[in-house]
């Protein structure tokens, strides 16, 4: 992955962007608008079946016509160059003079493999299974309430359970998200003199993998649901830091390992309402030395309704788990009910930032 520019220089250009947007709203017809706007949904579906077809990897090598690329996946030819021209005209690829298509710049995110872990989240967001969830947004509205669990007739973690493939769907997207904090959040902190670094929910440990690796003398404890940990421990003992890093299997909601000086806990606060998002941060309270730091990997919600990627995942955490993402206001009050303060915000070149958190 190319280094990301600096997280103010983004800023600015996102920033940038959400104003052509909305001077191009204001240009055009409303009608127009408005439409463009729900065609959104077709384009998403468009690139799942991309991925799905894996469309994006045979074009990593070079240029190849419709006829080439539907031969090599097993699809329609006429049907796979109109998906491809489609694309072509929203710039995920390029349709050149000869007739062949290329990967662009952002069409390269979605080949299976890549860093950023975009083509997996891709995928998860055109599942059917995740579709249907959508579909019911209107009673999330309406009650307040998770339409995922509506729909499946139990809450969506639990319905992960039950369902493997698309728990695999997840997982992969999930994976990927953890490049993402990988790759910009971990070097935009400093870890040095940690002694005790603790993973909370921390899946297979790639994150707090990472960590230790750019903080030698520090040691790490990876906290998951007991079947997550176990494949934890062969994840760790891969990456030659089985000797530095221990694995337990337990619920946040009952207690987490005592003694860190340091709690990571990335993309897990937002998926809870606020009542269970206090309860795990005052396990941590209770658990955390002293002089510690909690460390929340999440995406902070501007002030107000900017153009920001994290409204729209806001409706995705009310609709699916039933959480929700928040301002630096939400989780400050959250901290304080917790008994922390925030001490500071970390941007990063990601959409997600770092909430440096110390004990009150």
């Amino acid at each position: 992955m190319a280094k990301a520019p600096p997280a103010a220089l983004l800023a600015a250009l996102s920033a940038l962007r959400g104003g052509l947007r909305r001077l191009l709203l204001a240009t055009v017809p409303a009608s127009v608008g408005v439409i463009e706007l729900g065609f959104g949904a077709w384009l998403a579906q468009a690139l799942a079946v991309a991925v799905r077809l894996g469309i994006p990897d045979q074009l990593r090598d070079g240029p190849l016509t419709a006829q080439e690329v539907a031969a090599r996946v097993g699809s329609h030819p006429g049907a796979t160059y109109r998906l491809m021209r489609a694309l072509a005209g929203q710039s995920v690829l390029k349709l050149r003079r000869d007739g062949r298509f290329a990967l662009t710049r952002t069409g390269r995110a979605l080949v299976s493999g890549d860093q950023s872990g975009v083509a997996s989240m891709i995928a998860f967001i055109g599942h059917p299974a995740h579709r249907e969830h959508w579909s019911h947004l209107e009673y999330s509205v309406r009650t307040g309430a998770a339409a995922a669990e509506k729909v499946r007739g139990m809450p969506f973690f639990s319905y992960l359970d039950t369902n493997p493939e698309l728990a695999q769907v997840f997982n992969d997207a999930m994976t990927g998200s953890s490049a993402v904090a990988i790759e910009n959040a971990v070097p935009a902190y400093d870890f040095s003199g940690s002694k005790v670094i603790v993973d909370v929910g921390g899946g297979h440990g790639a994150l707090l993998a990472d960590v230790l690796r750019r903080t030698p003398g520090a040691r790490g404890v990876l906290f998951d649901l007991p079947e997550v940990a176990t494949g934890a421990a062969a994840a760790l003992a891969a990456a030659g830091l089985a000797s530095r890093c221990d694995v337990e299997g337990g619920s946040f909601f009952d207690a987490v390992p005592a003694g860190g000086d340091i709690y990571l806990l990335k993309t897990v606060i937002h998926d809870w309402d606020d009542e269970r998002a206090v309860a795990i941060l005052r396990n941590i309270r209770g658990a955390i030395a002293p002089d510690g730091r909690v460390l929340l990997l999440e995406m902070v919600l501007p002030e107000g309704a900017p153009d920001h990627v994290g409204l729209l995942l806001d409706l995705e955490m009310l609709l699916s788990p039933g959480g929700q993402e928040r301002t630096r206001g939400e989780y400050a009050d959250l901290l304080s009910q917790a008994g922390f303060r925030v001490h500071r915000v970390v941007s990063t070149a990601s959409p997600m930032s770092i909430i440096d958190a110390r004990p009150r």
